[in-house]
């Protein structure tokens, strides 16, 4: 650790939910973070689904992939889709994605994931007890829906990935499932419960909490958009914003989807997209929700929030500059309806958001070789919120020079 002469000055580029883990970790340890955020408008901390899923072990490449390509570039209704004007853009991203999903490196992604989502609902209670938020969290479990067992059986390959890294699951029956959701449609006749996992109940709140937290223990949140990272040699210097230069001896880049564009004139490329993700919000749906529910073949999930029930999904690829596909988001309106055809819909509002994803959906974490003082936390994809305080603990434990009991390696910028 650091006299207090020697504390660096360290800036975390990004104010979504992963930087500012980072900044509170870094807080705690006195280190007295500057965290830049730019408010973008699609930024994905405020309008996910709000699980947090520490066994969610299993990449999104998984073998079999390929055959689900076609669908991807031709189906608008699909779970995740690809606008022809986007094809030639994507199908870099494509090839490594499907590349991906061979089993050894289905198997590596998931033992990487495993070490970093270890622990997450704790690591998120040990922020929101300091906060006195716990009630953010909500610890009731998740559930997979699914209309038979043949339904079942095509994610059994995930669903064994993940029991063997330890997830506790129950398998349960109609009667099981209505015993602890008894308005799912009679259409579903076997779930998937995971006692273990729970959700937020305000991911924007809690966004907010956590970033009071930072500022509380002498921490600094500033508007602004870094436009370009600086440097000397071969080191940072600090980064120049809208509203002027700011120094640092540290730079933590946590900027989501947006992160990719800086690292490029650093000479880093890196294969980053983004899941443009949709939700729709219905203050008054008229239907009890205990827990978040997932039916699988809709790829969705149906959150209990505080204003309200949401429902998150609808994936595609468009890039960062497309305007929101109304369309996509009331797809998920069908989604709900599947589940809850008694749901009432009226009120219904949507969102559009950036996820940013990577081909092995492995984030990047931790120092970059090349440069200096320059550290990395972006790249979760959908599993922004239950990795961000994992993310958070072991990126400032090792700024602060503490050597977490942690590998870096398979989440390093070099891995591209």
């Amino acid at each position: 650790m650091w006299n207090t002469l020697e504390k660096p000055r360290i800036v975390v580029v990004g104010g979504g939910i992963v930087g500012l883990c980072v900044a509170w970790h870094l807080a705690w340890r006195g280190l007295k973070p500057i965290v830049i955020e730019a408010r973008k408008p699609h930024a994905a901390y405020t309008g996910n689904a709000g699980a947090i899923s520490h066994g969610s072990v299993a990449p999104l490449a998984m073998p079999g992939v390929l055959r689900q390509v076609p669908r991807m570039l031709t189906d608008p209704a699909g779970a995740l889709h690809i606008p022809m004007r986007y094809w030639l853009q994507a199908m870099p991203w494509l090839l490594r994605f499907v590349a991906s999903a061979r089993r050894e490196k289905v198997e590596a992604a998931a033992v990487a994931l495993a070490a970093l989502l270890y622990g997450a609902p704790e690591r998120h209670r040990e922020i929101l007890e300091e906060e006195d938020a716990l009630d953010l969290i909500r610890a009731q479990g998740q559930m997979y829906l699914y209309r038979d067992d043949a339904q079942m059986a095509k994610d059994a390959g995930s669903l064994d990935l993940r029991r063997r890294h330890g997830l506790r699951m129950e398998v349960l029956d109609r009667a099981g499932l209505v015993a602890l959701e008894p308005e799912v449609s009679p259409a579903y006749t076997r779930a998937v419960f995971l006692p273990d996992h729970g959700s937020c109940v305000n991911p924007a709140r809690l966004a907010e909490v956590v970033a009071n937290g930072v500022r509380r223990m002498g921490g600094e949140i500033r508007e602004a958009e870094v436009r370009a990272i600086t440097t000397e040699g071969r080191r940072v210097t600090g980064v120049v914003t809208d509203a002027g230069d700011v120094a640092a001896d540290r730079v933590v880049l946590a900027a989501g989807a947006w992160s990719a564009r800086l690292l490029a004139p650093l000479g880093i490329k890196v294969p980053l997209e983004t899941q443009r993700g949709y939700h729709v919000m219905l203050p008054e749906a008229g239907v009890r929700v205990g827990r978040v529910l997932s039916p699988a073949d809709r790829k969705v999930f149906i959150s209990p929030m505080e204003e309200g029930l949401r429902v998150a999904g609808s994936v595609e690829f468009a890039g960062l500059d497309a305007p929101p596909n109304e369309a996509r988001a009331q797809l998920l309106l069908g989604d709900l309806r599947a589940v809850f055809p008694q749901a009432r819909i009226e009120s219904a509002t949507t969102w559009m958001g950036h996820r940013p994803c990577l081909p092995d959906s492995l984030p990047v974490m931790g120092p970059v070789k090349a440069w200096d003082g320059l550290w990395c936390a972006f790249g979760h994809g959908h599993l922004g919120l239950t990795g961000s305080a994992p993310t958070g603990a072991l990126v400032a434990c090792a700024m602060a020079g503490e050597r977490p009991n942690f590998d870096f390696t398979p989440f390093a910028v070099e891995r591209f």
